[in-house]
């Protein structure tokens, strides 16, 4: 190794020391006298190049490492064998680059992990290809029958990606070299070709990122990528992929009209599994909406008016079904129909539970109460037609109890006596006809909802409830814990509100006195 070195500095040819991007290499200087030409360094990203050396200064030359300790060093370094796959690569990019002949340039190219890859490179192609090595290696010219140039490139990110977009530049059909790879790995060489300056890789993997399909994953890195890129030639074929993932501000401007026409067509769906799971799409949708923080999510949102507009169109057509069914003595006729009430009820239900995730379902309840009509006409149809209906009441409770629905005393009170009864003679159905009728839910959500009310209201709506629970057993909703608790409220601690308030009244007087 020493031979070498000695025999690299007697020639004359000085290596191209590129750090951290092609950074400006240590000054080097041989123990022996008279020393070599010294290199002339460029700041910041560059090569090296010979020039005559200045004059010797008077005063010792504070010590450096010379070539031929650096050689040395770095012969005695340990250094981890090549994996295959980094092997195969090497093996790969070195059977491209052999194809231009004999080379006049040593590139080696290592990360900070260790990995060091050495390429026979050629300065024709280096330089016609990449601006960045043009302007690197401009002057540094081997003579005749030389040493080639030594250029080093430590410290990359990734290795493997440099060496393959040194590859690239061999190709004269980059599409074709970029064919089934993945959007990664595309991106790792775009990197590179940028910050090489190679034109020609740059617009390939632009011109592929544009074609291929992504992943979500891949798309958040592409945007990322291409986002942080503020480079004035590249803006107009960024923007054309961009337009993948991209709104145009009229898509924001029809984003409530065209939602309304999704969940309507949604709503008139003749097919029963087709409208589930197209439900069930939807719904997750909007509940990611609601989970973003960002603002952008918020912009392309269904507005409270939009679905308040399909609420009360469900309802509307609700009245008219229950008007026709109760005026209908023939019992096939009556089946058919209601065979459409329980769609329309199942409508309602899936729009009051997107009211109820996005927290907008509070004018719903007082919506809901209001339908004094459609109640009337429910206790004239037979329970197996109508007790989907009663599933809304239920929804209702579950979500107040929750308090997931924040709405005033009365709006409650009013809710229960247009629907509690109807509630009550439907539960039995409920329970054996609906397979996701979760019964401990439903009331949990009652007695919650129930205990919100003012003494009064509880002792009136519970007593009523002890005699149908008497009456029905567990066609009837179990209210018992609702029970105890009015119970207590009543007959054991016997809160005395009048006297608390006029406690409370005496301590604020004698606050300010």
């Amino acid at each position: 190794m020493a031979a070498v070195a000695e025999s690299l500095l007697k020639s004359g040819e000085v290596s191209a020391m590129i750090r951290q991007g092609f950074i400006s290499s240590p000054r080097l200087s041989p123990t022996s006298s008279p020393p070599p030409t010294p290199p002339a360094t460029v700041s910041g990203s560059s090569a090296v190049a010979s020039v005559p050396s200045p004059p010797p200064p008077s005063f010792p030359a504070p010590r450096t490492t010379t070539l031929f300790e650096m050689i040395a060093q770095e012969g005695g370094q340990h250094r981890p064998p090549l994996r295959p796959k980094q092997l195969d690569l090497q093996e790969r990019i070195a059977a491209i680059l052999s194809s231009k002949g004999p080379s006049d340039v040593k590139l080696s190219v290592s990360s900070g992990n260790g990995m060091r890859i050495r390429m026979a490179a050629h300065r024709q192609v280096l330089t016609a290809r990449s601006r960045f090595f043009a302007e690197k290696l401009v002057g540094i010219c081997g003579r005749p029958g030389s040493r080639p140039v030594v250029v080093e490139i430590c410290e990359c990110d990734d290795a493997e990606v440099y060496v393959e977009a040194v590859g690239l530049m061999y190709s004269d059909d980059l599409r074709r070299m970029l064919a089934g790879e993945n959007v990664s790995k595309v991106l790792g060489l775009f990197q590179v070709s940028v910050d090489i300056k190679f034109d020609e890789g740059i617009s390939a993997c632009l011109e592929y990122l544009e074609a291929i399909p992504w992943s979500e994953y891949e798309e958040e890195k592409v945007i990322s990528i291409l986002g942080k890129l503020h480079i004035q030639q590249l803006r107009e074929p960024i923007r054309e992929i961009f337009q993948r993932v991209s709104v145009q501000p009229s898509t924001f401007a029809n984003a409530d009209p065209i939602f309304l026409g999704i969940l309507d067509g949604v709503l008139q769906s003749k097919d029963k599994k087709a409208r589930r799971d197209i439900k069930t799409l939807i719904s997750g949708l909007l509940k990611e909406d609601v989970n973003q923080s960002n603002i952008q999510y918020n912009k392309l949102d269904v507005s409270k008016d939009s679905l308040y507009y399909l609420c009360q169109k469900c309802l509307d057509h609700l009245m008219q079904l229950f008007s026709e069914a109760a005026n209908i003595e023939n019992v096939a006729d009556r089946a058919s129909l209601m065979g459409e009430v329980a769609r329309e009820a199942d409508n309602v239900q899936w729009l009051v539970d997107i009211l109820i995730n996005k927290r907008i379902a509070d004018e719903f309840v007082a919506l809901w109460a209001d339908q004094s009509e459609l109640s009337t006409c429910h206790s004239k149809i037979p329970c197996m037609y109508r007790f989907e209906i009663s599933r809304i009441t239920a929804q209702l409770c579950v979500a107040i109890g929750r308090g997931r629905i924040l709405v005033s005393k009365d709006a409650k009170i009013s809710l229960l006596r247009t629907w509690l009864e109807a509630l009550y003679d439907d539960f039995g159905w409920m329970k054996r006809a609906c397979r996701d009728f979760d019964k401990k839910m439903v009331e949990d959500g009652l007695c919650a909802t129930i205990l919100t009310l003012p003494m009064v209201e509880q002792q009136s709506i519970l007593l009523r409830w002890f005699d149908c629970f008497l009456n029905n057993g567990d066609n009837c909703p179990n209210m018992q814990r609702a029970f105890v608790v009015w119970w207590r409220r009543a007959f054991v601690r016997q809160y005395q509100g009048d006297q608390a308030s006029t406690q409370l009244q005496n301590v604020v007087s004698d606050d300010h006195t």
